[in-house]
């Protein structure tokens, strides 16, 4: 009998099979793992590679921008036809392609005002892409209020920064800010409607291999935050691209600071949404609390503007951004009209007859019931896994 030569059987490699090399990695951990990334233009689109390359199973992007020709020397996800295309709509269909087992949800809209913090509280880690200050200082907060960490991001020419805040137990973003940073951030916010969209960035000048470079680091502190290493917390790394002298950094907690506390407690109730009248949310958190002296919001939004000239006003509710130009000018003089804020809510007037969404509020959003110095947050968990509209992208 002549004896039949054995088959040579040559399995390949599977997808992660390098990385299951390394004696502390868990693949399952973070096929688990969500992830908010808030901005999707250069820095973010590295983020995003690297975290899909990687196998996190669960990404929100957030981003307000749409696709110009400029982006596309910059961007690794984005192609010419997606001229136009909003950058959180690419870059989730190009992550998906990347690793198609990954679950990829665009938020088309400005953090400021389109974003609710139940996606903040639904993220194990939220990394920062931005561009500007104002918004680093709401991801800072929304972090600290629902007690998430993230991993800020920023570049410009061949210089960039990776920093890593999880507070209360760590300095913050805003523990970081000087006198000069609240200055320049506080003279935006006090301009006029139309001088604020005189100041709309131009952005930052960069290139590819610093973002390249600063997304990676990124994307790595993501990974070791997930399996529980060391990684950047209260800490930085400072990227000098031209002579490669570069440094780590440290923060210390400014006692000063109003994000050092323990977080309050968030309770999920399925049966509100963006669309439950917020008397209903009232009398919710007045049982829970024993009573109850104010809801406030998540956010700062604009109730009416009101003429400094001839007095008239008329009701708006949106956040600022969300004004149109047309809409600052007074009807009966011209003259410019001002914005009254709103950031709580009493237990008596009108306003407990409207709805979140009503007020200006995105979905899956957080509300704060607060009695002396009980705080109780409310999320809005009727309104998760619902299709996030699209929303004017005026202003920043």
């Amino acid at each position: 009998m002549t004896a039949t030569p054995e088959a040579t059987i040559v399995l390949g490699e599977g997808r992660f099979e390098r990385f299951q090399r390394i004696a502390w990695w868990d693949q399952a951990r973070l096929h688990r793992a969500r992830v908010l990334v808030v901005g999707a233009g250069a820095l973010g689109n590295e983020v995003l590679k690297n975290l899909s390359l990687l196998g996190i199973g669960h990404l929100a992007i957030a981003d307000m921008d749409r696709i110009e020709e400029s982006n596309l020397s910059r961007s690794v996800l984005f192609r010419p036809a997606d001229h136009g295309r909003p950058k959180a709509e690419a870059a989730a269909a190009a992550v998906k392609q990347i690793y198609p087992q990954l679950e990829a949800v665009p938020l088309v809209g400005n953090v400021l005002g389109d974003v609710g913090l139940g996606w903040f509280r639904w993220a194990d880690v939220v990394v920062g892409a931005l561009d500007n200050r104002e918004a680093r200082v709401f991801v800072n907060r929304s972090c600290a209020m629902v007690g998430r960490p993230w991993i800020d991001g920023g570049i410009e020419i061949l210089q960039g920064i990776v920093r890593g805040f999880a507070p209360p137990a760590t300095a913050c973003y805003e523990c970081t800010m000087g006198e000069a940073d609240w200055d320049q951030l506080n003279k935006r916010r006090s301009c006029s409607l139309l001088a604020r969209r005189g100041l709309a960035e131009g952005g930052t000048p960069t290139t590819p291999t610093t973002a390249s470079v600063i997304g990676a680091i990124q994307a790595q502190e993501v990974v070791k935050r997930l399996h529980g290493l060391e990684c950047l917390s209260g800490t930085g790394f400072v990227f000098e691209g031209l002579y490669h002298h570069s440094y780590p950094v440290s923060y210390s907690v400014n006692p000063d600071c109003p994000w050092h506390s323990d977080p309050a407690p968030v309770e999920a109730v399925e049966r509100f949404d963006s669309g439950t009248p917020l008397g209903e949310l009232w009398e919710h958190a007045a049982r829970r609390l024993g009573g109850l002296d104010a809801i406030d919001l998540s956010r700062e939004l604009v109730a009416r503007l009101v003429c400094p000239s001839c007095g008239r006003s008329r009701p708006v509710f949106r956040p600022v951004h969300r004004i149109d130009e047309a809409e600052v000018p007074c009807d009966a003089c011209s003259a410019e009209c001002v914005p009254e804020p709103l950031h709580s809510l009493s237990g008596e007037g009108e306003l407990l007859a409207m709805t979140p969404r009503g007020l200006g509020l995105p979905a899956w959003d957080i509300l704060w019931a607060r009695r002396g110095e009980q705080m109780l947050g409310m999320e809005l968990t009727g309104d998760r896994g619902c299709e996030q509209e699209e929303t004017p992208t005026t202003g920043r």
